[in-house]
């Protein structure tokens, strides 16, 4: 069996604070890593061929029966297909309601702090991150769905406040998300909006991109639900090709 590194493609260092994009191929993992913990990343997802398809939130969530991301879940578009799947994950918890940070948010909180005056030491917002990323294939923050916090973690409490949860992701964390079709991510370093640090943290997270293995009958996440055998299904018409899995017909006996 090879190697994680024999099926390495690429890798490096996002610094804290900081935005990138790129396609994701389909067969192709995508591991994060977070190197000192404590990380946040914003992540948002397009279908590149045809940028109205994007990340759902409501149905990633509601079709999977849960309120947080972890093994086993995949992320849905609003045509119902299957973006990535989360095939490995050491936190165990990745927020999926607490939103963006804002300008705003980010002056209130520590201190917006500009590139020209202050070079690296500067203050990015994800609003600022992806309304970049955005422009460079032709759309803007209002073109945004909601947004993914990997490796940060919200809770609801008993009279339904939402409260961020400290320390959620420790240092060598990661998660593998194995993309199912090719998918446009974007997505920045910048803080969580309800981060109760005091100064604005910039923590760095590691990226590797590598092959997948082929997709297999018992695979987790797409048994991991109903709905998900669904999902896949609609990848393959969408892919206009053979059930190279041999996934057996929805309701039949495995």
């Amino acid at each position: 069996m090879p190697s994680q590194q024999d099926n390495l493609i690429d890798k490096g260092i996002l610094p804290g604070g900081s935005h990138w994009s790129l396609i994701m191929r389909r067969g192709r993992i995508l591991r994060l890593t977070d190197l000192e913990g404590g990380a946040n990343v914003g992540m948002i997802f397009f279908n590149p061929e045809e940028k109205l398809e994007r990340y759902n939130a409501p149905d990633t969530l509601k079709c999977q029966h849960t309120f947080k991301l972890s093994r086993g879940h995949c992320l849905y578009s609003d045509m119902g297909r299957i973006f990535c799947s989360i095939i490995d994950d050491s936190v165990g918890w990745h927020d999926t309601v607490g939103g963006n940070l804002s300008d705003k948010t980010l002056s209130n909180k520590w201190k917006l702090q500009s590139y020209q005056e202050k070079r690296n030491d500067w203050t990015l917002s994800g609003e600022q991150s992806f309304q970049v990323e955005l422009a460079k294939y032709g759309m803007n923050i209002a073109d945004a769905p909601a947004n993914l916090n990997l490796f940060s973690k919200t809770v609801v409490s008993e009279n339904g406040d939402l409260s961020y949860v400290d320390g959620n992701s420790k240092a060598q964390d990661y998660l593998d998300l194995r993309f199912e079709m090719d998918t446009l991510v974007i997505l920045h370093t910048c803080p969580h909006p309800m981060s109760n640090a005091s100064q604005y943290p910039k923590k760095p997270v590691q990226y590797e991109i590598r092959m997948a293995d082929p997709l297999q009958r018992d695979d987790f996440c797409m048994n991991f639900r109903p709905e998900n055998q669904r999902g896949f299904e609609n990848n393959r018409i969408y892919h206009q090709e053979p059930c190279s899995w041999a996934q057996p017909q929805l309701g039949e006996s495995q």
